[in-house]
């Protein structure tokens, strides 16, 4: 397999991953308590980025390695052969 078709596949199941994790551990506003004039009472308070960013790689890995190693099997190419 390419390294293109590699990064493409990882490319999709990271992104697939970070929609997975960003509704993890957020608070809104009405939950904090302080809502901020002008803002939906629903945003988050707190919005942290950079930690939903490591879940989705630390995620992301060990989910594309899986599927890599499926790919590659030799019963799931007969069975599409």
């Amino acid at each position: 397999m390419q390294i293109t078709t590699f990064l493409a596949i990882y490319f999709v199941v990271w992104w697939m991953c970070l929609f997975l994790v960003l509704p993890f551990g957020v608070r809104n506003q009405v939950d904090e308590g302080s809502r901020i004039q002008g803002t939906e009472p629903g945003a988050p308070a707190l919005f942290r980025f950079a930690p939903k960013l490591i879940w989705t790689t630390l995620l992301s890995v060990p989910l594309t390695a899986a599927l890599m190693w499926l790919l590659s099997s030799e019963w799931l190419i007969r069975y599409w052969s």
